[in-house]
C-alpha cells in the first residue's frame, strides 16, 4: 500500500481529461496535477525542447513525493517517453499506446483518423502503434494546431462558431475518406469533442484516450502493489505555470468541481 499520491502534467489543461477519469477509477488516490500553461502549446516546439520542459515536469512532480507519473501529453509522451522512463526510477505511463488500442478497436471499416500537434502527427506515432495492433487499419492523420489554444482560451470558445469553422477546415478531409473512428491525439481535444461531432457526424465514433489511460494506471498500480490504502482520503493539489486566475475557472469547467487552491509554479527552476 502506498498513500503518497500520483503525478499528473501536461502542456496546459488537456490533461485534466486524464486526471478526471484517473479520479472516477480510482477514488482514493490522491493526485497532483501540473498544467504548463505559461509554455503551452508544446506541439509546436521542438523535439529537444519539448525533452527539456518534460524533465523540468516531472522534476516539480517528483518535488511533491509522488509515487508514479503520468504523461497526459501527446507532445511530451511522443518526444520523451524512452528517455525519461530510463531517467526515473518510478513508473512513468504515456498516452499514445493507449489511445492507439482503442482507435483499432472500435473502427469497423479499419479507416481511423488521427488529429494531434504538429509534432506528435509529424513523428508517425499513432500510425505506428495502430498498425502494430493491425497493420490492415488505414490511417489518416492531420494536424490541428489551433486546437489547443482554443481550449485554453476557456468554454465559451469550445463549441464557438470559429471553433467550428477552423474543425471543418482541418477535418473535412478525414471525413472524405471515409473514417469511422477518430482518435483524438491531444488530451486537450475531447474539450471539443461538441463540435468536432458536428462536422463529423454521428457516424464517426471518437475515442479519447483518457480512459484506456486510467486502466493502465489502475493495472501499473496494482502490479506494482502502491495503492491507495482502502481508507485513505484523497487529497488533489493543482500548480499551473501561467495564472492561477485564469487556471482555477478552467480547472473547475473540465472537473465540474470548484477549484480554489492552485498554486502558481516557477517550473524554470526545475
Amino acid at each position: 500500500m502506498d498513500n503518497r499520491p500520483i503525478g499528473i502534467f501536461d502542456s496546459g489543461l488537456g490533461g485534466l481529461t486524464v486526471l478526471k477519469e484517473v479520479m472516477e477509477l480510482m477514488p482514493r488516490e490522491s493526485i497532483v496535477y501540473f498544467g504548463d500553461s505559461g509554455r503551452a502549446p508544446y506541439g509546436v516546439k521542438s523535439r529537444e525542447t519539448v525533452i527539456k520542459y518534460t524533465f523540468q515536469d516531472i522534476r516539480f512532480l517528483m518535488s511533491q513525493d509522488i509515487k508514479m507519473i503520468v504523461i497526459a501529453c501527446n507532445t511530451a509522451s511522443v518526444c520523451a517517453i524512452e528517455t525519461v522512463q530510463d531517467y526515473f526510477d518510478i513508473p512513468i505511463i504515456e498516452v499514445i499506446k493507449p489511445g492507439a488500442a482503442a482507435g483499432a478497436k472500435t473502427t469497423s471499416n479499419k479507416k481511423v483518423g488521427v488529429i494531434g500537434t504538429i509534432l506528435t502527427i509529424s513523428s508517425g506515432a499513432y500510425e505506428r502503434a495502430i498498425n502494430a495492433i493491425d497493420d490492415t487499419i488505414q490511417v489518416y492523420s492531420k494536424a490541428c494546431p489551433l486546437f489547443v489554444p482554443l481550449v485554453e482560451e476557456g468554454p465559451e470558445w469550445w463549441d464557438d462558431e470559429i471553433t467550428y469553422q477552423i474543425a471543418l477546415k482541418y477535418l473535412t478531409p478525414l471525413k472524405q475518406a471515409d473514417i469511422d473512428t477518430l482518435v483524438l491525439g491531444c488530451t486537450h481535444y475531447p474539450l471539443l469533442q461538441k463540435t468536432i461531432s458536428r462536422v463529423l457526424g454521428e457516424k464517426v465514433r471518437l475515442v479519447s484516450s483518457a480512459q484506456e489511460v486510467a486502466r493502465v494506471v489502475k493495472r501499473v498500480i496494482e502490479e506494482n502493489n502502491i495503492a491507495a490504502e482502502e481508507n485513505n482520503k484523497p487529497v488533489y493539489k493543482f500548480f499551473t505555470s501561467d495564472s492561477i486566475e485564469k487556471f482555477e475557472p478552467l480547472c473547475s469547467a473540465i472537473l465540474n468541481r470548484t477549484i480554489t487552491s492552485a498554486e502558481k509554479v516557477d517550473i524554470e527552476k526545475y
